[in-house]
C-alpha cells in the first residue's frame, strides 16, 4: 500500500468517527440515509443546539476533569498515567452521552462532529510516547465548541 492510499483511507477512518468500520455506519442512526453528514460545526440557523440533560451531564463530566488537571496540563507536569485516566474519563461520557443522548437528526449530527474530536484527543492522551499534552488541548478545544454551539449554560469554558 503505498503512502498516498494510506493517508487517504486514515482520513476516511478518521472521518467516519464513531464508526471505524464502514459498513455499520449505513445502520447506525435511522436519519442517516441520504444526507450527507456535515463536516464543519454550523449554528441552528444563527442559535446554538438544543442539548438534553444526558449530553449536559456527560459534557460537564468531562469539563470537570479537565479543569482539575489543566493547571498541571499547562506547567507539563501531569503524570502520564493521569493523562490515561482523563482519555477514559472521556471516552466514558462520550460513550454515556451516545447512548442516551435524544437530540434532533441534525443536531446530533453536529455533535458527533464534536465527539469525533472528544475521541481523536482521548487517543492521543493514551498515547504515552508523543501528543498527551496536545490530546488535552483538543479535548479542551472540543469543550469550547460544544459551548458555543450547543445551548449548556452550566458549562464555564476553561480559560487555557
Amino acid at each position: 500500500m503505498n503512502g498516498k492510499l494510506l493517508l487517504a483511507t486514515l482520513a476516511l477512518t478518521l472521518s467516519t468517527g464513531l464508526h471505524a468500520t464502514g459498513d455499520e455506519h449505513h445502520h447506525h442512526h435511522a436519519h442517516s440515509h441520504g444526507e450527507a453528514a456535515p463536516t464543519q460545526l454550523q449554528l441552528n440557523a444563527g442559535k446554538r443546539w438544543a442539548t438534553d440533560a444526558a449530553l449536559r451531564q456527560a459534557m460537564g463530566t468531562i469539563n470537570d476533569g479537565m479543569h482539575e488537571a489543566l493547571p498541571a496540563i499547562h506547567e507539563n507536569r501531569l503524570p502520564t498515567e493521569r493523562y490515561s485516566e482523563l482519555a477514559e474519563l472521556v471516552r466514558h461520557q462520550v460513550a454515556y452521552m451516545v447512548e442516551n443522548c435524544q437530540l434532533s437528526a441534525a443536531a446530533d449530527a453536529q455533535l458527533h462532529l464534536i465527539i469525533a474530536q472528544l475521541l481523536a484527543g482521548a487517543d492521543a492522551m493514551s498515547d504515552t510516547a508523543s501528543g498527551q499534552r496536545d490530546g488535552a488541548v483538543r479535548v479542551v478545544g472540543a469543550l469550547g465548541n460544544y459551548a458555543s454551539h450547543f445551548a449548556d449554560d452550566n458549562l464555564k469554558p476553561l480559560q487555557h
